[in-house]
């Protein structure tokens, strides 16, 4: 089975992505402390697919750069500062407050939290980069997308791609411009190591303002 996976190098970019997202669908159904047991459950489990996939992507590896700081402070910007400016697409509520649920200050409160940032961090943005960037927008301009290199533009999977990810979130507008944004920087470097940095950086600002605001209906 794993080696029918790891001979695919679609399956090797979806799977792990699709396994997550899954997980995040029940996260919800098992009362408000089980989310968090899921949570940390899937960050785990996507964790170590990330691992066992790492040979056969071989795109996969960060890469730090001026462009993936700046995008990933920019993106942070504008994903809290167009907060309350547009219409959301659905009702958004603050489900995961690990400090409501388990008190102010406790020790499960605060493992949680770490859990989350740790998660959203590190585990979520390969993730995602790897099935939107790696193959989706490859995918969308040929279905033989390892053929198509990273550098390429092209205006309908840049747009589809963005579209996508911003409907995958509440905030879909700056999903959107995020996605864009995570785009660019992937066609500008030739690499996908660039965005995966920066949606690090994105998603440890934005868990850092989560809890020093108390703003916990970004999570």
């Amino acid at each position: 089975m794993l080696t029918k996976i790891y001979s695919s190098p679609v399956l090797v970019r979806i799977l792990p992505f699709a396994v997550f997202a899954a997980l995040t669908l029940v996260q919800g159904r098992f009362g408000d402390a089980g989310q968090y047991w899921i949570y940390g459950l899937k960050t785990i489990v996507g964790a170590w697919m990330l691992w066992q996939v790492r040979p056969y992507v071989k795109e996969m590896k960060w890469r730090f750069s001026w462009e993936a700081v700046a995008a990933g402070v920019l993106v942070f910007a504008v994903w809290v500062g167009l907060d309350g400016l547009y219409p959301m697409l659905a009702e958004r509520e603050a489900s995961f407050n690990p400090e409501r649920t388990f008190g102010a200050g406790s020790v499960l409160g605060w493992i949680f939290i770490s859990v989350r940032l740790l998660g959203s961090s590190l585990v979520v943005p390969p993730l995602e980069e790897i099935f939107y960037r790696s193959f989706l927008y490859r995918y969308l301009v040929k279905s033989d997308f390892l053929a198509v290199p990273l550098r390429h533009f092209d205006w309908r999977a840049f747009l589809i791609t963005g579209a996508v990810f911003g409907i995958g979130h509440y905030e879909w507008l700056p999903g959107i411009l995020c996605a864009f944004a995570y785009q660019g920087l992937v066609i500008r470097k030739d690499r996908l190591g660039d965005a995966i940095t920066a949606h690090a950086i994105t998603n440890f600002l934005l868990a850092v303002w989560v809890v020093a605001r108390q703003a916990y209906q970004f999570w």
